[in-house]
């Protein structure tokens, strides 16, 4: 897949503007809380030259009771400011699993109107496995002004995403595992229903992937979405468990020229909570 500093980026291109000055370069490593890894302290022991580490659950909206909502713009700018990420800045997002949260990051800075952003294609993965260079220091931070533009039609809440159910003008689909979609596998957050938003479509975001974390080129992710029942060429919401991987669905369709898509920022963890939501199984 040819490299786009908007989408997807690889480690070649990333490896070959690594001092550009306008670049900056984000380790947005996640993991689930019960797994037992400390991402920020993974970042620390090893991470790409110039990296700032992107903290998911802490630059988010604590106000809500869900997990890592999509922060308020006034705390994204003071967050990046101290980063020292800003205007005119080339962004690039990796994760330490090739791509799983670094999406999460790419769609954050286009809801808040940044579109110099990319994935960085495998990820840490195929930076190490391919010999390149690592640090453990944390760079040098100068204070960057930036300004943002919300984006408000990137984002859906929970009644549209209920009106989306029942009238069928926007599909859904879900990156959950099938098992989780199909409600046959317990979700990892305690107190969750099991199944799916009702005429929901199961894309599991691995499906997307080739074996090594990669994204697979056009064709293979048209054919992935083709072989759930969605239309790429219609407008798209994308859920997961808690809004992370909904975004490496976000990513594939703006890869296939799909502007109309939204994630469901709440996801599962806000639908499986409240019974007077619908489930379906199977």
């Amino acid at each position: 897949m040819a490299d786009d500093p908007r989408t997807l980026v690889s480690t070649e291109w990333l490896a070959a503007h690594l001092n550009d000055p306008d670049l900056r370069l984000l380790d947005a490593s996640w993991h689930f809380p019960d797994s037992g890894r400390n991402a920020r302290a993974e970042y620390e022991a090893e991470h790409i030259p110039g990296a700032r580490f992107f903290d998911i659950d802490e630059i988010s909206d604590q106000r809500s009771a869900l997990p890592h909502m999509a922060p308020p713009p006034e705390k994204f700018i003071s967050r990046m400011r101290a980063m020292g990420v800003g205007d005119g800045h080339q962004v690039v997002v990796y994760d330490s699993k090739g791509i799983w949260s670094a999406p999460r990051v790419w769609w954050t800075f286009r809801l808040m109107g940044k579109t110099d952003v990319a994935v960085l294609d495998g990820g840490l993965p195929k930076w190490k496995a391919e010999g390149r260079p690592l640090e453990d220091m944390p760079p040098v931070v100068r204070d960057r002004h930036i300004t943002v533009q919300r984006q408000a039609h990137l984002v859906k809440d929970v009644s549209q995403v209920a009106s989306a159910s029942k009238l069928g003008d926007w599909q859904i689909a879900d990156a959950r595992s099938a098992e989780r979609f199909r409600g046959e596998a317990a979700e990892p957050r305690p107190g969750l229903r099991a199944g799916h938003i009702p005429g929901a479509k199961s894309v599991p975001f691995l499906t997307l992937l080739n074996p090594d974390n990669t994204m697979k080129d056009e064709a293979g992710l048209r054919a992935a979405f083709e072989a759930a029942g969605i239309d790429v060429s219609r407008p798209v919401i994308t859920s997961c468990g808690s809004g992370v991987t909904a975004a490496v669905l976000s990513l594939a369709l703006e890869i296939l020229g799909n502007r109309q898509h939204a994630l469901y920022d709440g996801s599962w963890s806000e639908w499986g909570m409240y019974p007077d939501l619908k489930v379906e199984k199977g």
